[in-house]
C-alpha cells in the first residue's frame, strides 16, 4: 500500500529562512548590499507570517479534507514515482500562477493577497507577508482537476512546499540580474521586483511562482528597467503596521463598499468580484485607468511591455 506521508516542507524550510534574512539584514545593514530594512514594518511581516501558520494549522485542514473528498472520484491514481512528483509540481505551478493572476483581478481574491503587497520595503522579510484568510476565498478548487486527474492531494501539499520556498528567497534586492538562461526560465528577484511594484507599467505583471515562462507564454511577462525602478507597496498604501489591519483591511472596504445604500445588485455584485479599483460610478482608479494615465502623460512609452497603446481621450 502507497504511502501518502511527507515531509512539511516549508516547516522544514524555517531554520533557513530565519538564517537568511539574519543574513540579508546584516548586509543591508552594514552598506555591502542593496535594500531597506524598516523594524515596525519587519516585525508586522513576521506577525503576519505567523498568524498565516496558525491560519493553516486551524483552517487549511478544511480545505485538504475537501480535495481528500474528490479524490474519491479520480479518474486516474497515478500514484508514486518520480515522474508524477515532476509533473505535479508543473502542473501546480501553472495553477498557482492563474491562482495569482486571479488573486489580482477579482477582489474577492485580492483581499486576501493584498497584505503581501502591503509593504513599502522589499526584502525577505516580505516573503513572510502571509494572508489569514486564503481559505475563505475558496481558490483551493482550482487544485481540483489536479486531484480528479489522479495526483493525490497530500503529493499536491508536498510539491507546493517546494514552489513556496522557491519565492521565499526573490523577494529581496540584494540580487541584481542573474544568468540570462537562469532569468528566461525561472521566476527570478528581479521578476518578482517588477510584481510588487507599483510603477504603471509594472501592475499587474510576472504572477510566476517558479517559473517565469507562464507569463512570457499568456503576455503578462514585464521586464524590470533601471530607468524605472520599482516602488513598492500598494497603489493606496495603507499606512499602517497593525497586522490585524494588515489581514483584514481589504475585506471590510470590500464589504462596507458593496453595502452601500442605493446600489444594484449587479453593482454590489461587482464591487466583490470586479478587479481591484472598479466603482459602480467610475470615480476610482483600477491598473487599466492607471496605466492609460499615464501613457497620456509620457506618450513615448505607448506600447511598451505593460502599457497600453496611446488613445485619443473622448471628444478628441
Amino acid at each position: 500500500m502507497e504511502s501518502y506521508d511527507f515531509p512539511k516542507v516549508t516547516e522544514l524550510a524555517i531554520p533557513f529562512f530565519v538564517v537568511a534574512i539574519l543574513i540579508e539584514l546584516w548586509l543591508v545593514r552594514s552598506g555591502r548590499a542593496k535594500g531597506a530594512f524598516e523594524t515596525r514594518d519587519t516585525l508586522t511581516s513576521l506577525m503576519m507570517g505567523t498568524g498565516n501558520v496558525v491560519a493553516g494549522l486551524l483552517l487549511g485542514v478544511l480545505s485538504y479534507w475537501a480535495l481528500l473528498w474528490v479524490w474519491q472520484f479520480r479518474f486516474f491514481d497515478l500514484g508514486l514515482s518520480v515522474w508524477v512528483f515532476i509533473a505535479a509540481f508543473l502542473l501546480d505551478d501553472l495553477r498557482y500562477y492563474w491562482y495569482h493572476r486571479i488573486a489580482h483581478r477579482v477582489r474577492w481574491v485580492w483581499a486576501e493577497h493584498v497584505n503581501h503587497h502591503s509593504s513599502q520595503h522589499y526584502n525577505l522579510s516580505t516573503a513572510l507577508r502571509q494572508s489569514w484568510t486564503g481559505l475563505f476565498t475558496g481558490m483551493f478548487i482550482l487544485q481540483v482537476p489536479l486531484v480528479l486527474l489522479g495526483f493525490h492531494p497530500a503529493i499536491i501539499a508536498f510539491v507546493y512546499g517546494f514552489n513556496l520556498v522557491w519565492q521565499f528567497w526573490i523577494h529581496t534586492e540584494t540580487i541584481g540580474r542573474m544568468w540570462r538562461w537562469v532569468e528566461y526560465i525561472f521566476n527570478t528577484p528581479s521578476h518578482h521586483r517588477v510584481h510588487h511594484a507599483t510603477n504603471p507599467r509594472y501592475l499587474d505583471a510576472n504572477f510566476a511562482g517558479t517559473l517565469i515562462i507562464w507569463d512570457r507564454m499568456f503576455g503578462t511577462f514585464v521586464e524590470e528597467r533601471e530607468e524605472d525602478l520599482p516602488r513598492y507597496g500598494i497603489v493606496h498604501n495603507i499606512g499602517t503596521f497593525n497586522p490585524f489591519r494588515v489581514a483584514f483591511h481589504e475585506w471590510i472596504g470590500m464589504f462596507k463598499d458593496a453595502a452601500a445604500s442605493g446600489l444594484s445588485l449587479r453593482q454590489r455584485l461587482g464591487y466583490l468580484f470586479m478587479p481591484p479599483g472598479w466603482s459602480h460610478d467610475g470615480s476610482r482608479e483600477t491598473s487599466e485607468s492607471l496605466k492609460a494615465a499615464y501613457v497620456r502623460r509620457n506618450p513615448e512609452e505607448a506600447g511598451k511591455p505593460g502599457l497600453p497603446e496611446a488613445r485619443p481621450m473622448p471628444g478628441e
